[in-house]
């Protein structure tokens, strides 16, 4: 294990979780595989955004495949998920990617993945079929896959939480408005949505990853405003 988060580890305890990790902390230093793993994790990040195109353009036809349908199949994979987790807690593996952390709590790819799922599941659709049915679902895993990966870098290179912030929302509001204009996701949900993406990003929570608050915070304020969408 690294020098540096040894001695940091000694500072604050052994319960170490992400939330209590400085947010300009050099997590490039305490990643499984080191730069390469850390560009690694980064790429994962965002390739997951043709989960929810190929989800909507799709999706049927991959459970058709399976012989269930789009949304059971999403189950499935969340059950999965859950599963390999679960014995990945187990006997505390971390692979390349990962962060030392991660042996001991729920990873960050599993948050993410659960937060994908739950949007593909919950997320209201739209008429007609094909790629336009991911009107909300599209911007909302957009979101985490770009807004993401940017601010952490911001953070990691500038040490300036505004910074990240400013650079998060630059993303994440080119991420709704142009959803706006190739989905027609309305309007008045892009304005409101991005900024609570960007939020997402930033409580510092014990138990749960930010992987999964960039999406279920916005998604929470969906489906309470979908009413009057």
């Amino acid at each position: 294990m690294n020098r540096h988060w040894i001695d940091y580890r000694e500072l604050v305890g052994d319960c170490l979780s992400e939330s209590e990790v400085p947010f300009d902390i050099d997590h490039v230093s305490h990643s499984i595989g080191g730069f390469g793993g850390h560009a690694f994790r980064r790429a994962t990040h965002v390739t997951m955004a043709v989960i929810p195109v190929i989800y909507y353009a799709r999706g049927d036809e991959l459970g058709d495949y399976f012989s269930v349908s789009s949304r059971e199949l999403v189950s499935m994979v969340l059950i999965s998920i859950l599963l390999i987790e679960f014995i990945r807690l187990r006997w505390g593996i971390v692979v390349v990617g990962q962060r030392e952390y991660e042996s001991s709590q729920i990873s960050a790819f599993a948050w993410g993945g659960i937060a994908v799922g739950l949007a593909l599941l919950v997320a209201p659709e739209g008429d007609g079929s094909g790629i336009e049915r991911g009107l909300f679902g599209i911007p909302l895993i957009f979101g985490l896959t770009f807004v993401d990966p940017v601010m952490g870098e911001v953070k990691r290179i500038k040490k300036d939480l505004n910074s990240a912030i400013v650079a998060g929302s630059v993303v994440s509001f080119s991420v709704w408005l142009g959803c706006h204009l190739w989905l027609g996701t309305p309007l008045i949900a892009s304005l409101l949505l991005a900024p609570l993406t960007v939020l997402g990003e930033l409580p510092s929570l014990k138990y749960i990853d930010d992987n999964a608050t960039m999406v279920l915070i916005p998604l929470a304020a969906l489906v309470i405003m979908s009413p009057f969408l």
